[in-house]
C-alpha cells in the first residue's frame, strides 16, 4: 500500500523546545476528535487528573478548560521539570484508567468508536488521539495573557455557554476568584 504524503504530515513528530521558566500551553484530543468528555463524569476524570498531576509532576496551572472532544492547559512546570511529556502522559492515562474501570464496572464493552484498526486488523481501543498534541512555548507575559483568554473563552466560541463563567469545567471562575472552582489555579509571578 502506497504512503500518502497528507497522512505522513498527519502523523508527523512533535518537535518539543523544553526550557525552564517557559510556560506551556498544551491541546491534547480525544481518539478521532470524539466527544468522549461530553459528560460530566468525564470532564470529572480528566479534573482530577490533572489535579493529581499537578501534585506529582509539579507544574502550576495558569489556565484549564475541558471541552466535549479536548483539553486545553497552560502550565508552568516547576522543580526543575523541563520536559511535558511525563504531565500528558499522567494525565491521559488517568483518564483512560478512569474509562475503562467505569466501562467495567458497568458491564459495557468499549465502545466501537474507540477502535483504531491496524492495517494487520489488530484493534486497539483509544480514548486519546496518537501522539502528543498541540504545544507551545509562551515566552512573554503578552503571550502568556492572551492564552489564558484564549482557553478560558473557548466554551463561548463554540457555543457552549454565553459567558465564560458559566462553564464550570474551565479555570475561568477560579481566575474571577470564586470558592465553587473545581480545579485552582496557581498564583505565580510572570
Amino acid at each position: 500500500m502506497k504512503s500518502n504524503p497528507q497522512d505522513q504530515q498527519k502523523f508527523r513528530r512533535l518537535t518539543r523546545y523544553e526550557g525552564l521558566g517557559h510556560a506551556r500551553e498544551l491541546t491534547f484530543s480525544c481518539f478521532k476528535q470524539r466527544p468522549f468528555l461530553r459528560s460530566a463524569r468525564s470532564r470529572a476524570w480528566v479534573v482530577e487528573a490533572i489535579r493529581r498531576s499537578r501534585d506529582r509532576q509539579g507544574f502550576n496551572l495558569l489556565a484549564w478548560v475541558v471541552m466535549p472532544e479536548h483539553v486545553h492547559l497552560l502550565v508552568l512546570p516547576r522543580r526543575n521539570l523541563e520536559e511535558v511529556g511525563p504531565i500528558l502522559k499522567s494525565i491521559k492515562q488517568s483518564v483512560t484508567r478512569s474509562s475503562d474501570l467505569y466501562l467495567r464496572s458497568q458491564g459495557k464493552p468499549k465502545p466501537h468508536s474507540m477502535a483504531d484498526r491496524a492495517p494487520n486488523g489488530t484493534v486497539i481501543y483509544r480514548f486519546w488521539q496518537r501522539g502528543a498534541g498541540y504545544d507551545r512555548n509562551l515566552y512573554t507575559n503578552e503571550a502568556i495573557c492572551a492564552s489564558i483568554e484564549y482557553i478560558h473563552a473557548n466554551p463561548v466560541r463554540r457555543g457552549l455557554c454565553k459567558n465564560p463563567l458559566e462553564w464550570e469545567w474551565s479555570g475561568t471562575r477560579a481566575l474571577a476568584g470564586y470558592a465553587d472552582s473545581l480545579l485552582p489555579l496557581d498564583r505565580v509571578q510572570l
